[in-house]
Parts: structure tokens; sequence; C-alpha cells
């Protein structure tokens, strides 16, 4: 009967104190309140002749000439190329090897302090399987540059959470189409040997006056979303970011869920600005003129500076970007600049100017993205 009664009372204590908890307003912080600043990264030493870069498949795979011919152009910019020990492997018909596989490749490269850099070959899909694989602090306690774009995105997320800036660029299925001589390629080679730029973007219909500073987080769309609020790489939910966004091969209503995921996550509470890159084959399912003014439309209600038409993302115009880094944004009526708070030798490009000729067809870039299968040029 004892036992009995101090269960009763036991259960009354707990439903009072939930109550109370419950009750108690004083007791929740407001939601823009707890995420705390997102803390600024260690950039990487940049390289110098005969540093070695290693060249790793994360996600799908690519045809060994390709490796090969992105192997002779880093030789031709002075550098060695090492090429991971599983690029060559297969897995489920497009994966360049296993989960394992490919973040042991990760790891040994980062672990090897004569390896300086890791290019990433292509894109397409995979690097989500791949963090619980590799430990941030190896990350933290070798600082590398790791470069690439569209599934890349997990893997710049990563670095960024560890404390290291990285590069959102050009990867070997590219460069080995150029041969290395596109302007993509030719600044991603500068940036790597100490030019840090700084970018003049002309003026865009949709573009948001103001000023803007913080670190750069972002990348391709349907790849950071997903980390949002459900990893450990999750940066888009600390305080005082620029947020960095493209797409490929998806349609406007994708799009607009994937931006209405940002905001529910409350990560627009942390945007102190806005950089859109390319939309490539966005689709016409919505009546809107372009995807920027789609976005520009839910854009307006928070006082941030907006550029549009970055060119960064899966276009001819792919510039390199130092995610991770402190990034200054000031966007006018007469244009805009980007600038990155990085030691090295600073120079100004006009991206205007910058046209490269098409190398890769739109329907074989939604094929390097993983958004469609085997095409034939």
């Amino acid at each position: 009967m004892g036992f009995k009664k101090k269960t009763i009372g036991f259960a009354v204590l707990c439903l009072s104190m939930m109550f109370t908890a419950c009750g108690d307003d004083s007791s929740i912080a407001p939601r823009g309140l707890i995420h705390k600043p997102l803390a600024e990264c260690t950039a990487p030493a940049f390289l110098k002749k005969g540093d070695k870069i290693a060249l790793l498949s994360p996600s799908y795979t690519v045809p060994d000439s390709t490796i090969q011919k992105t192997a002779d152009v880093l030789k031709d910019w002075g550098f060695t190329p090492v090429i991971g020990k599983n690029v060559g492997k297969l897995d489920a018909g497009k994966y360049a090897g296993t989960a394992e596989e490919r973040a042991e490749d990760f790891v040994n490269a980062i672990k090897d302090t004569s390896i300086k850099a890791i290019l990433c070959n292509r894109g397409g899909y995979g690097t989500i399987q791949l963090i619980d694989l590799i430990d941030p602090k190896i990350v933290e306690d070798n600082p590398k540059w790791v470069i690439g774009y569209s599934d890349v995105t997990t893997l710049h997320a990563m670095q960024t959470k560890a404390g290291v800036m990285s590069i959102h660029g050009t990867m070997s299925s590219s460069i080995a189409k150029t041969e290395g001589k596109d302007d993509n390629s030719t600044l991603l080679r500068d940036l790597l040997k100490g030019e840090v730029p700084t970018y003049k973007v002309p003026k865009h219909e949709f573009n948001q006056t103001g000023k803007g500073e913080g670190i750069l987080v972002g990348g391709n769309m349907s790849t950071f979303v997903p980390l949002i609020g459900a990893s450990d790489i999750d940066v888009f939910q600390d305080d005082g970011i620029i947020l960095f966004m493209e797409e490929i091969g998806e349609n406007l209503r994708n799009i607009d869920r994937m931006f209405h995921s940002i905001e529910l996550h409350g990560v627009m509470e942390n945007v102190r600005g806005v950089i859109l890159g390319e939309f490539v084959s966005s689709g016409t399912d919505l009546d809107y003129e372009s995807t920027e003014a789609m976005l520009s439309k839910y854009l307006k209600k928070y006082d941030i500076p907006v550029i549009c038409g970055f060119p960064a993302g899966h276009d001819d115009v792919n510039l390199p970007i130092v995610m991770g880094a402190k990034v200054k944004m000031d966007v006018t009526n007469d244009g805009a600049t980007v600038s990155f708070d990085i030691k090295g030798e600073k120079k100004t490009i006009d991206t205007d100017k910058l046209v490269n000729k098409p190398q890769l067809s739109k329907a074989l870039l939604k094929m390097y993205a993983g958004k469609t299968f085997d095409v034939e040029e």
C-alpha cells in the first residue's frame, strides 16, 4: 500500500513539473537567440610548385581517361597529381567504389601531410554516405583545400563545420574537357597559388541592394537542404552566414519546396546575405519568369542584400568561391561585389567579361550532376 501511495505521488509530481515547464514561457529562449555565430575557418596553406594534389571520386565514377587528362593539366600547372587507389572502382553501377572505399581515399588524402589539396573528379550523388565514416577531428587537424561542387557540397559543409575553408569550383570532369584552359580552371589554379579574387557582378533586376558580411555556406540546394537540422555537419543553424544557392535539373516546385524547408528550419534568421548562383534547366512548371523571380518573391521580406545570377554552379562559367571564408557583399543599383577576407594577393575579376565557350551540353551537365542517367553526346 505504501508503494502504491509513493507511486501515485511520484506520478503527480512528474505531471506537475511537466505542466509547469510547458507553461513557463520564460524558460524558452526565442528561436533566433539560441543560434551561436558560425566560427571563422582556417585557410589551408596555398600551394607551391611541386605540391601534391589528390584526385578523388567521392561520389560517382568517371572514366580513367578523364582522370589522366586532369592529372596532365595539374602537371602543367606545376603540381604533382596523386590518384586515389579506389577511384577506378564501381559499385551499384554508379559509385566510384563502396562508401567505405570512397571514405578511405578521402581520409588517406587528408591524413597524408604531403598532399596539400583534394580535387574531386565529379559530383552526382554519394557524399552524404561518407559523413559518418569520416572523423571531423582528422579534417580539423589536417587543413587542406577540398575542391568541387554539386554533390561535393556535403564535403564543403563538413569542412566548414570542422573549421577549414574549401573551394566550390570546377572538377576533373570539366578540367579534362578544356585541358585546363578555360577561366574556371585558370582562376582555380591562381586561387590555389594564392591569388584571391574579388568578383564584380553586373546588376540584375532581382537583386536586393545593401551590404552583408558573414561566413559563406551552401552550394547545391538538393544536396545541402537534407543536412539542415539532421546532421553533425549542419552549418546552417549557426548565426552570421552568407547563403549561396545553385541548382540544376530541378523543377520550380522542387526549388520552392527546398526554399520553404530552409525557412521552416529557421535558417533565414541566421542569413546576412544571399548569393543566387546558376539555376540550370529549372523547368517551367510554375508561371514565373525565372527561378530568380520566384525566389525574389520570398526574399523580399528579409532586409538583406541579394545577388542574382552569380556565375557559379552547373553552367559554362563556374567561378571558384571559398566556402567557410568570411565574405563581404556589396549590392548597389549598378551591380555588386563579392570579396573574401583571406590573406593573399588580391585581384579583381569582372564576371561580365568572362564568357566560356560551352564545353558540356545541358543534358551532359545534368548527367554529371546525377539528375539523369547515361547521355550520348
